[in-house]
């Protein structure tokens, strides 16, 4: 455990959920179950995250991923309060560019966005895309890509010269609606990482690790900007498994990797092995490659990480057991969960009817209705007569 103090714990959490746009299905690492991730798919799970009151929805980034500003984009008008985390990418994206596209989809969204800053793990991947560049240098470009791109949406005119990029009066013509500019989200597990997330972002993001290994995270993060007198809020990243009952979460957990071979599991682990990510190597080492020892904390459950990169570990129980767990995560002062489960739809009602009462939410998450009434067939009138909740209260009298 490090010794620098942690954040005052979470009294208050938000939720965030996840769109799929890489794919989605009902099983890991195998077409059986898959779903084609079209745009009426997304905007079933945009629209549900809407309707049940997430927070908002994370919209992952990288080759294997349709270009989030541009999902995004198309969901914006499909939801009335659900919030967009969106990715800049700074070596693949102009910092003036990138404000643009930042101003405007806020502006489009009534102040709906939020920035993912993604300086990106993987080297054969970055050198697809035309960066060749180690790690130490991708985080100096990432901090020079924010450090020009918050002075453009702070309607500066800029003009910066720095070892990576140069800009000379730059402006920003039409700003963003949130001020000073969208909330800046961004995960670093590396020392330079913390460094560049000290001196620029909002929210420091960690992926799901055993509470003490988050614990020991967040203190060295905290203490580095305290340095620079700054500081964060706090979120983490996770998969759920969430049943009534903790016995049907972990046969869930069980089903979602029972098409997953060994093989398929030695090329998917080869493959992060090259990264350069010190998160994905956390995330590696949770479970080894070993399909055997996967619960590696109470209800923190590392299957996912067996074939899926970057957040590779899933809380697996029944809605108190969840709920407890995330509350823990909460006394290290993390107050944004940005989750996510297969299938996306089914799991996102899923998790917000079985879990949301149960935790304490910010006004920003959830939305409270009252009881159910014609509600579908969960909620369906018995025989024409009796309303469910009739039912419940005479069987409880």
């Amino acid at each position: 455990m490090s010794d620098f103090a942690l954040p005052p714990a979470a009294t208050k959490t938000d939720v965030l959920w996840f769109l799929p746009t890489h794919g989605d299905g009902r099983y890991l690492g195998s077409e059986i179950g898959a779903r084609h991730v079209s745009l009426a798919y997304l905007s079933q799970i945009a629209r549900a995250a809407d309707d049940l009151g997430y927070f908002g929805v994370l919209l992952p980034t990288g080759r294997s991923c349709e270009d989030s500003w541009v999902i995004a984009s198309a969901m914006v008008p499909l939801t009335q309060r659900l919030r967009f985390l969106v990715a800049v990418r700074p070596g693949l994206q102009e910092p003036a560019v990138a404000a643009r596209m930042t101003a405007t989809l806020d502006r489009i969204s009534d102040g709906r966005l939020l920035i993912n800053v993604v300086t990106g793990g993987d080297p054969v991947e970055a050198k697809g895309d035309g960066i060749f560049l180690d790690h130490g240098a991708r985080y100096a470009v990432t901090d020079e890509f924010l450090t020009i791109y918050r002075r453009l949406l702070l309607e500066e005119e800029t003009t910066f010269a720095g070892q990576h990029l140069k800009i000379e009066r730059g402006q920003l013509l039409y700003p963003p609606v949130q001020k000073p500019y969208p909330p800046l989200y961004f995960g670093g597990s590396s020392e330079v990482g913390m460094q560049v997330a000290a001196d620029h972002v909002d929210t420091y993001l960690t992926w799901g690790e055993p509470p003490a290994d988050v614990a020991e995270k967040i203190a060295a993060a905290k203490a580095v900007a305290a340095e620079r007198g700054r500081s964060f809020s706090y979120g983490i990243r996770l998969h759920v498994i969430v049943r009534e009952t903790s016995k049907e979460a972990w046969a869930a957990a069980d089903d979602l990797i029972r098409h997953v071979d060994d093989e398929t599991i030695a090329a998917a682990q080869t493959t992060f092995a090259r990264y350069d990510s010190v998160g994905q190597q956390r995330m590696a080492r949770l479970h080894a490659g070993r399909r055997d020892k996967l619960e590696v904390s109470p209800n923190l459950w590392a299957g996912v990480g067996l074939v899926r990169g970057g957040a590779g570990t899933a809380l697996v129980g029944n809605p108190d057991e969840v709920a407890d767990r995330m509350k823990e995560y909460m006394a290290l002062g993390i107050d944004k969960f940005i989750l996510s489960g297969y299938p996306h739809l089914e799991e996102c009602y899923r998790f917000a009817e079985l879990v949301f009462p149960k935790l304490p939410l910010k006004a920003t998450t959830g939305v409270d209705r009252g009881p159910a009434k014609n509600a579908g067939p969960f909620g369906e009138v018995i025989a024409n007569v009796v309303a469910p909740s009739h039912r419940r209260a005479t069987a409880a009298s």
